[in-house]
């Protein structure tokens, strides 16, 4: 997807977001739904060439006072061409551990923070994940900004976000096609994101440090 000249003033408002045409996902047969870790085994060596992922992860929301979650229940991997779902078990989130703690891979989204410390308290120290969220200062946001607004600044396209969607029963066995389009959509759009980001050079200057460090090391290694 190509970067088109910024059409509307910023902020955006939210009519002028939905008034875009709609973002175009991946196609579903480029959307890989993961469950057991025979399928994880099968795409290891394709998921150890990959440079740069778009992440993003799911959980079943919590509607109680102190109730915990105990996600994630979904973890999403995408290149520009593939979404990986992975429905997580202790057995897949072991295989996913030196992927997310490999610190010359890249995971790229949108509001990481809690994901970091999710990861943490489940003995995995996740590395290499660079947060876009506070990448947008050059189009006049100071503060964070969602996937949906992202997309709407740099590709002039409407990324819709279902709240039902977003808050159905991530842990259930047989995801529904509407989980499954919105979690891979979410990753997928965060690798989109990035690149058009560190194309243009629009990245915090902290951040495309870090990540010229990270590909740098990358270059060595080769």
């Amino acid at each position: 997807m190509q970067m088109d000249t910024p059409q509307y003033p910023s902020p955006l408002s939210k009519e002028q977001i939905r008034a875009l045409p709609v973002f175009q996902n991946l196609s579903t047969d480029r959307i890989l739904v993961i469950q057991t870790l025979d399928q994880c085994q099968i795409i290891q060596a394709e998921l150890a060439s990959i440079q740069v992922f778009g992440f993003d992860t799911e959980s079943k929301p919590t509607f109680k006072v102190g109730e915990k979650s105990t996600g994630p229940h979904l973890i999403q991997l995408a290149t520009a061409n593939q979404a990986y779902l992975f429905q997580v078990s202790p057995e897949i989130l072991a295989f996913l551990k030196p992927i997310l703690e490999n610190e010359q891979q890249l995971k790229v989204g949108f509001g990481l923070k809690n994901d970091a410390h999710i990861f943490r308290a489940k003995d995995i120290q996740p590395n290499a994940m660079i947060d876009l969220s506070k990448s947008f200062a050059s189009f006049g946001y100071r503060s964070q900004v969602g996937t949906q607004t992202a997309i709407a600044l740099l590709f002039q396209r409407y990324f819709a976000k279902s709240k039902k969607v977003s808050t159905s029963n991530w842990s259930v066995k047989n995801l529904s096609p509407q989980q499954i389009n919105y979690a891979a959509a979410d990753a997928y759009a965060a690798l989109l994101c990035f690149e058009q980001l560190y194309q243009q050079q629009l990245l915090t200057t902290q951040l495309l440090q870090q990540i010229r460090r990270i590909l740098q090391g990358l270059a060595d290694k080769a």
